[in-house]
């Protein structure tokens, strides 16, 4: 008995409820009637370059027939119309289009695309008389052919170092070396062939060093550009591994020795035999000495003997 009753009770108050919850509803519904409301189906889409992108804006409640809908473009900071007063504009002027109601799309997007998108619709009769969606576009730009350095030839035990760059891609290229069309591991120690090779490898940079080279680190290598779009290779290049000849050096040094040791021995027995001497002048190289004022100065035979001879000037 109780619970009956106390079932009536509260199917009176759920009647008494209901017409403020049915008010409540369709003052909801009138305010959205009364405001502009937007939103998109993809907030951060994506495109390979040249390709075709929609951005999508879609007005899922507003009262005003003829509403304003503007476009802009936000690039580090700095906001630029792309779509005004029923308008294309900027640099996208001859590439974009609406679709209706207020969707955007790009035709032969270029990696310049990449930024944020504003939508704005402004309706002058709503109650809420403005809203605005963004969203971020990628426009990913698959690498060019990486240019790639290998040393064409490395002496055993030595290092060696292996470079290959990219600049176009974008998102930025991740690197991948190969050897003789086998992939190079980033880690030597996953595969049992390269298990032993003292090798590094940079993805982020696409450096390969070698601390100290094996016979068997010799072959033809290539490196693999890659991004979210493709990916290029470079020509495999040949590098060759050889031992080093010590004998063939300790005799080189030997022979480079015993050349400079004839060399000098040469030298100093032309020195002893007066090849090199300086030649003296022989003979007398005598100067009259000036004559004083009326004074003659004869020399006799007696050498260094000098006597006086008078003379007069009238």
């Amino acid at each position: 008995m109780y619970r009956r009753r106390q079932h009536c009770i509260e199917s009176k108050m759920a009647l008494t409820r209901l017409p403020g919850a049915l008010l409540l509803l369709s003052l909801h519904c009138w305010i959205m009637i009364l405001a502009v409301t937007l939103k998109t189906t993809n907030k951060t889409p994506w495109a390979n370059e040249f390709d075709t992108i929609e951005l999508s804006c879609l007005i899922e409640s507003i009262s005003t027939t003829h509403p304003r809908i503007e476009w802009k473009k936000i690039k580090d900071g700095k906001p630029s119309y792309v779509y005004f007063e029923k308008r294309m504009a900027g640099d996208l002027e001859h590439r974009a289009k609406i679709r209706e109601p207020a969707s955007l799309v790009i035709l032969n997007a270029t990696r310049l695309d990449t930024a944020s998108y504003r939508c704005e619709v402004t309706a002058a009769n709503d109650q809420r008389s403005f809203d605005e969606v963004i969203i971020e576009l990628v426009v990913r730009v698959k690498p060019v052919v990486p240019k790639c350095s290998v040393p064409k030839s490395v002496p055993v035990g030595k290092s060696a170092e292996l470079s290959c760059e990219e600049k176009e891609g974008y998102p930025k290229s991740q690197y991948q070396w190969f050897r003789d069309k086998e992939e190079i591991p980033e880690d030597p120690k996953t595969s049992p062939r390269f298990l032993n090779s003292s090798y590094t490898l940079n993805t982020e940079t696409g450096v390969l060093r070698f601390s100290a080279v094996r016979k068997e680190d010799a072959g033809n290598y290539y490196c693999r550009a890659k991004n979210d779009a493709g990916f290029s290779e470079c020509g495999p290049q040949k590098m060759e591994v050889y031992d080093i000849n010590v004998a063939g050096i300790i005799l080189g040094v030997l022979v480079v020795v015993v050349v400079l040791l004839c060399i000098t021995v040469g030298i100093c027995c032309a020195y002893k035999r007066g090849y090199f001497a300086s030649q003296k002048q022989t003979g007398n190289n005598y100067k009259t000495p000036a004559k004083g004022d009326g004074v003659d100065y004869v020399r006799t035979e007696d050498e260094g003997d000098f006597r006086h001879k008078s003379s007069f000037v009238i």
